[in-house]
């Protein structure tokens, strides 16, 4: 493996758990904006509609995918500008 490669790995184990807090915060505060309500619902909360239910999952994976492509390529290019070289 390359040098870049097996120093980005801790690197990115952190900057992925500090994206997954960032993208659930940004979930419930768009959450908050579609629906008025404090609580997205859970896949088994019966008092839920489907329609409901399926929106914040939707939603909810939307946000966490552009939030960790985000992170992950930032993280790619500061190793980059640091290093010289892609971590990937």
């Amino acid at each position: 493996m390359k040098a870049a490669k097996i120093a980005y790995k801790p690197v990115g184990l952190v900057l992925g758990a500090a994206g997954g807090m960032l993208a659930g915060v940004a979930f419930k505060q768009v959450w908050k904006v579609i629906e008025g309500e404090g609580d997205a619902p859970d896949a088994m909360d019966e008092d839920r509609p489907w329609t409901q239910i399926l929106l914040a999952a939707a939603v909810q994976g939307a946000i966490f995918a552009v939030v960790k492509a985000a992170v992950e390529r930032s993280g790619a290019v500061t190793t980059r500008r640091l290093t010289g070289a892609w971590p990937g």
